[in-house]
């Protein structure tokens, strides 16, 4: 059997059956079975995550029972082999169908030649399958051809164009490339990007934040560099809300909902470990990852304690030069990393996120000095949690004004979908 589909294998179905996040599941399966090339590996696998609801499609098209009667690992198997037929032009069709039987024999016993045959048949009738009529329905189409949820697709029509909305669907199905922060408490950007192409990686320079660096390779997490903290991955869009942020050596920065720490820590670094970073979570086991990370990078100015955002800390009262709220949120700016968000259904949870959101922004302001910065972002595209939580606080906090508000796509920015809100508090005032 072919390790390397036998790990795509065992990663789909985590993210199926456990509903694991991909990134997780795909290093944990990598880590167990070794296989010989990563890349074909992360290429399956998020080639059928990405277009797992087109992928259904034609297996709707192709069987009399459809998808959804299909047992997953049956499904699973199937998914991979018509993603290696319809997408990978490296891989012989012979190969896709003969690899997809054999993964089949073991996990899916019995089954085998109902899989063969499936197979078989789209390789006869691939040219004959149909998208949803447009005409008819957009939305469907739109949501079947790029493989989102429909309420997705719908809430993005509901606030751009139609062409527009047909570019970030599109992008948001790219692969995109990983992007690492360099940590300048140990390192000059010249020496890592010299460094990294010495190992054979292909590095290029960032466009939004100077210390960002997009590097191609593989096992980049295995390097000496790392392991001594060169570098950390971090997306550009992420980076830069601190560089929005603008903090000075001295300064005293709170992070309001830090975990996993990637903003606190480029804080930290960007204060060349003078003042204080305050990082703050619900969730203590979550601080554990943030304080591990500071020590890899030499980070020394960073205290982490366990609070619920939504709640004002007394002792934080007037006290913050920088504010930082990295909100909860859809999460829908990230799909390219993690393409299993675009099959989440529409939840009560979910619609109630502004609510959540703005509770979190108006505790965090009380920390922010006279004349102090409060800095607002998400990593998703969706108006109802960005633009309109920030002019909701706006309109009951008069002691603050905005002084930037940026939003990030993937198809016009090349980086993650981010918004990001920069507000500054009046020396004069003091906010309530």
């Amino acid at each position: 059997m072919d390790i390397n589909r036998k790990t795509a294998y065992a990663t789909l179905m985590d993210v199926e059956t456990k509903k694991s996040y991909s990134n997780l599941a795909l290093n944990h399966q990598i880590k167990i079975n070794r296989p010989d090339s990563q890349g074909f590996v992360r290429e399956l696998v998020y080639g059928v995550l990405e277009n797992k609801l087109l992928l259904d499609h034609y297996i709707d098209q192709l069987t009399s029972s459809g998808a959804e009667k299909i047992k997953p690992s049956d499904r699973t198997v199937l998914r991979m082999g018509i993603y290696q037929l319809a997408f990978m032009d490296s891989v012989p069709e012979y190969a896709a169908v003969n690899e997809s039987v054999v993964l089949a024999k073991r996990y899916c016993r019995g089954r085998e030649a109902f899989i063969n045959g499936v197979l078989r048949s789209y390789t006869r009738e691939r040219f004959t399958l149909n998208l949803p009529d447009r005409s008819e329905d957009e939305v469907k189409y739109l949501s079947v051809k790029y493989s989102y949820a429909p309420w997705i697709v719908e809430l993005w029509l509901d606030q751009y164009s139609v062409d527009f909305v047909e570019e970030l669907l599109a992008a948001g199905n790219e692969t995109p490339e990983v992007a690492i922060r360099v940590n300048w408490l140990k390192a000059m950007k010249k020496d890592v990007i010299q460094k990294l192409r010495d190992r054979n990686f292909i590095v290029r320079e960032g466009q939004l934040c100077e210390n960002t660096l997009y590097v191609k390779g593989e096992e980049l997490l295995d390097t000496i560099m790392y392991q001594q903290g060169f570098f950390s991955v971090q997306d550009e869009s992420s980076l830069y809300a601190t560089v929005l942020l603008d903090p000075k050596k001295g300064d005293t920065v709170i992070d309001t909902c830090a975990a996993p720490g990637g903003k606190s820590l480029a804080i930290a670094e960007r204060m060349n470990n003078k003042g204080v970073i305050y990082a703050t979570d619900i969730y203590k086991r979550k601080l554990d990852i943030i304080n591990r990370e500071a020590e890899r990078l030499g980070i020394k100015n960073i205290r982490t304690y366990s609070w619920d955002a939504t709640r004002v800390d007394s002792d934080m009262y007037g006290r913050a030069d920088k504010v930082i709220v990295d909100a909860p949120c859809s999460g829908l700016g990230v799909v390219r990393h993690k393409p299993e968000i675009k099959y989440k259904n529409r939840s009560r949870e979910m619609d109630h996120l502004p609510t959540k959101q703005l509770a979190i922004l108006s505790a965090a302001s009380k920390y922010v000095k006279a004349g102090g910065t409060l800095l607002y972002c998400t990593c998703t595209i969706n108006k109802d949690e960005n633009e309109k939580v920030v002019n909701g606080f706006l309109r009951h906090n008069k002691a603050f004004t905005r002084e930037e508000k940026v939003q990030l796509f993937p198809h016009i920015n090349g980086t993650d979908g981010f918004f990001i809100c920069k507000m500054k508090k009046a020396d004069n005032m003091i906010g309530r």
